[in-house]
């Protein structure tokens, strides 16, 4: 059973100085985040490249380290036109230039709204079902999938704003960043088993790539981010419907240190390998 890392939390460095850097810490697969992870090479918009893939993608891979997924997280639901239009055109740039970085998965959150007004969601609505039409077009006609993710206060944060967002999309182009850490707080942590559930109940056939952190509530009852193992999700509920939906999938930790991500690493295999027997 294995187990990924986000890549820049070995550090931004160099592309082939990361590749050493990531294989040494013994992960066999990443979601690479360009511009987060990599510091000798300008990603900015236009510049990517079937070679440029080729590169970065081949560096990793002589070191024994796959892109599993790569990370562009940039808001879809953006009001202004000209972000708004940025970000659309950066999403399509990574789908097409995937497959050179050997990576099946283009991934996002979809932006979090910056007023709670309805007539305003709406709007914020409308932005991310155009985006949508416009990426899942291009999803197909390269075949990459691309990667929605839930989190807290974003337009979609919850499994069913997720389902009703990827039932309007039935392309096999649309997935599922399942982060069940993304999908509690405050005001849901205590009935976790129940949201977990019913996120792979609504879920579960379209999940791509699963997220690996834990939450621990503060002395004010607030739940923090932390690595996974030392805190409250049910890691064991999690696992076990992970692996009987999709075995052997991507699993990539999150809120880790250099101090710990061992240990968490160990942790999810070791919990992996449980759920499977």
């Amino acid at each position: 059973m294995t187990v990924g890392i986000l890549a820049h939390l070995a550090g931004s460095r160099p592309y082939r100085e990361l590749a050493k850097e990531i294989a040494a810490r013994g992960f066999p697969y990443v979601q690479l985040a360009l511009s987060k992870a990599i510091t000798d090479v300008d990603f900015s918009l236009g510049r990517l490249s079937p070679g440029l893939g080729n590169e970065v993608g081949g560096a990793l891979a002589d070191e024994g380290v796959r892109i599993a997924v790569l990370g562009c997280y940039a808001s879809l639901i953006d009001l202004d036109d000209e972000i708004y239009r940025h970000n659309v055109e950066r999403f399509k740039e990574h789908l097409r230039n995937a497959r050179h970085f050997g990576a099946p998965t283009v991934a996002t959150e979809v932006g979090v709204p910056p007023a709670k007004d309805p007539a305003l969601l709406e709007k914020h609505w409308d932005r991310l079902h155009a985006a949508m039409d416009e990426l899942v077009e291009e999803a197909e006609r390269w075949g990459v999938t691309i990667g929605l993710e839930a989190a807290q206060n974003h337009l979609i944060d919850s499994p069913e704003t997720m389902a009703r967002t990827i039932e309007r999309y039935p392309s096999s182009c649309v997935g599922v960043v399942l982060d069940p850490c993304n999908l509690l707080g405050r005001h849901n942590i205590d009935r976790q088993d129940e949201v977990i559930r019913e996120a792979f109940r609504l879920l579960g056939p379209r999940i791509v790539s699963a997220h690996a952190k834990d939450l621990k509530r503060d002395a004010d009852g607030v739940p923090r981010e932390t690595a996974a193992g030392s805190g409250e999700l049910n890691y064991g509920l999690f696992l076990d419907l992970l692996e009987k939906q999709k075995p052997r999938g991507f699993v990539t930790l999150e809120a880790v240190t250099d101090g710990n991500m061992q240990e968490a690493a160990r942790f999810i295999r070791e919990g992996r390998a449980a759920a499977r027997r």
